[in-house]
């Protein structure tokens, strides 16, 4: 499974990729409004962070067809690792497969639903991003339920496109994605640096070091 991170913050996009555990990044207009600089110097120096095998999902603001696939357009001549995030709406999807049939990577975002999840198939899309976490806040268990829903439709009919699952709220979210077989989540920082904590491996390393130090040895050299 591919980890992406949901952030546009610079500083947390450098010491995520610098664990060698990044795959990717996602950012949308909430993301991007919380930046004090200019968007596009932001995106730059995303990409000056990521390594070459990563990519950067980047979200149109048109919400009309022309616009989005022009748009589309002028994001993708960015950089070959830009993947063009598109809404689920009816414009969208004419958007995504205008842009597709061109070449651009999409991700289809904002599916709430196994429908819509199988047009954004149909679409071309590359990714197609269901929001678990919005979905579970309304209804416990249905987010789960989308994802599911979504591997298994894409397995029926050999669909390319990769399962994102996004809107993470916790780190058992990510660990559930993992095993309904999702390709990719996409997590804010807080839960990317949670992935590997556990209080029982805390509580081992001062054992081992406390029997280390009480037991007088030394490395050899």
């Amino acid at each position: 499974m591919y980890i992406f991170l949901d952030s546009a913050d610079v500083e947390e996009i450098r010491k995520a990729n610098d664990t060698g555990l990044l795959d990717g990044v996602t950012t949308n207009p909430s993301l991007a409004a919380k930046n004090d600089k200019p968007y596009h110097d932001v995106i730059k120096e995303i990409l000056g962070i990521l390594d070459k095998g990563s990519v950067l999902n980047i979200e149109v603001v048109a919400t009309d067809t022309k616009g989005m696939i022009e748009e589309g357009r002028k994001l993708s001549k960015m950089d070959k690792r830009v993947v063009v995030k598109i809404p689920c709406t009816e414009n969208g999807l004419k958007a995504c497969q205008t842009l597709s049939k061109e070449g651009v990577s999409v991700n289809i975002t904002l599916i709430f639903s196994a429908t819509q999840a199988l047009l954004a198939a149909k679409a071309g899309a590359v990714f197609a991003s269901a929001f678990v976490g919005r979905l579970e806040d309304k209804e416990p268990g249905s987010g789960l339920e989308l994802v599911s829903d979504m591997v298994t439709i894409y397995d029926n009919y050999n669909f390319d496109t990769a399962v994102l699952f996004a809107s993470v709220r916790s780190v058992e979210h990510v660990s559930l994605a993992a095993l309904l077989g999702v390709d990719i989540i996409t997590v804010p920082y807080k839960i990317f640096s949670e992935m590997g904590e556990h209080k029982m491996t805390e509580m081992g390393l001062d054992k081992f070091l406390d029997d280390w130090k009480n037991a007088g040895l030394s490395l050899p050299v």
